[in-house]
């Protein structure tokens, strides 16, 4: 069953079986260790749409030492560095399909090693870099060739994405722009909505926001309230293109994301929908308990450039959406694990106050026995992107038969 109002996050949850084993929320490799279990949980489950191999995943995890982030780091870029080897060696031969999927494993592994180093830990930014190294390599023999974007923002801040348009359907195509949320990026988005997309005709805008990825990174911009200003550039961008339908673009934000989805769907009106790959109502009523030692407390505080996590707590105020719910015009999606490990009550929450708003909201919540009831689906992102973009492909009248 799934938590109710009150109930702990599965993540605190006393530790009974220290062995790894199966969970309704995918396979727990380290117990005693959660979160790095979680964070492996992903990286595993993104194995099946490319981002690596479960073999070199276990691998990699059989050699490290269970809730040590350096022996993490390390060994995530032993099979993300040999990856790449084989992919460039590969690609020389003009072994272009072999050295594409390379590419997209180290990518995901190079996401993977980069997870826990601290801000300014001077091996995160080349592992980053090498990350989107990966990516670029990748995204040039897709077919049609993906591009490496830079849209405008801030004055020499833009923020970094990918644009990869459809192989299916012709002419204008509707577009997704999707990001991530407190720590995924575009390099994963690729992993969890953006493949999706393109098999349905829908085209991606693939991006790093303020406060993710290269735009945090590179330009030290940390994340804002009303995500509509972010995602409105990304819209003026796609409006000096030809072959995007500006009568269809879509939004997705995942985790964290879900709130800058549901900001952005309420209050920019070019939006034709929008979909919060995981539920929030008010970031406030989730972090203003989180302790100084919570397992991200770094990455947040990062992202909301605060110095504590109390600062934190006090810099989401202005993240809510009550009293914000009430200008969304377009169909809203939430899609939420049911044994979620970060909680399922925000994604309650945000769809009871999204109905009542008169919202066209419709709330999807993964149940075990599908799979995919992890946090964004982490044990099952293919389940996710199928929930996700098929509802998507219907309410753009995409009829999949005559791709």
């Amino acid at each position: 069953m799934t938590m109710t109002v009150g109930e702990k996050k599965l993540i605190d949850a006393e530790v009974l079986d220290t062995d790894p084993h199966y969970e309704p929320y995918g396979w727990h490799h380290w117990p005693e260790f959660p979160w790095p279990s979680y964070q492996y949980r992903r990286a595993l489950g993104e194995t099946q749409e490319g981002g690596g191999s479960v073999s070199e995943s276990f691998l990699a995890a059989s050699r490290m030492i269970p809730g040590d982030y350096d022996s993490w780091h390390k060994e995530w870029m032993v099979v993300a560095d040999n990856n790449m080897r084989r992919g460039e060696t590969e690609e020389a031969k003009g072994h272009i399909q072999t050295a594409m999927n390379c590419y997209l494993r180290a990518a995901d592994m190079y996401r993977s090693a980069e997870f826990w180093l601290e801000p300014n830990d001077p091996r995160r930014l080349p592992t980053f870099d090498k990350c989107e190294k990966a990516t670029h390599s990748f995204l040039r023999w897709t077919c049609p060739q993906g591009e490496v974007v830079e849209v405008p923002y801030e004055p020499g801040k833009p923020m970094a994405g990918y644009f990869i348009r459809s192989p299916f359907g012709h002419g204008k195509q509707p577009v997704l722009i999707s990001f991530g949320g407190l720590d995924s990026f575009k390099d994963e988005l690729w992993f969890m909505t953006g493949r999706g997309a393109l098999q349905r005709g829908i085209s991606v805008l693939l991006m790093d926001g303020p406060g993710q990825g290269a735009t945090l990174r590179r330009h030290g911009l940390t994340t804002r309230f009303d995500y509509e200003v972010p995602v409105g550039k990304c819209i003026d961008w796609l409006a000096t293109r030809s072959d995007v339908d500006m009568s269809r673009i879509a939004m997705s934000g995942s985790s964290f994301g879900g709130y800058h989805a549901a900001r952005a769907g309420a209050m920019e009106p070019r939006l034709a929908a929008a979909i919060s790959h995981g539920g929030v109502l008010s970031l406030y009523e989730r972090y203003k308990d989180r302790p100084e030692n919570h397992g991200l407390a770094s990455h947040m505080k990062w992202v909301f450039g605060a110095d504590s996590m109390k600062g934190v707590a006090e810099k989401t105020r202005p993240f809510d959406m009550r009293g914000v719910f009430e200008n969304m015009k377009c169909p809203y999606l939430i899609l939420h694990g049911g044994h979620d490990v970060l909680g399922v009550q925000a994604a309650r929450e945000g769809y009871d106050y999204a109905k009542k708003a008169g919202v066209d909201v419709t709330f999807l919540l993964v149940e075990s026995d599908m799979t995919g009831a992890e946090h964004c689906q982490h044990d099952n992102p293919t389940l996710g992107q199928e929930l996700m973009i098929d509802w998507l492909a219907d309410k753009f009248g995409i009829d999949q038969r005559k791709l």
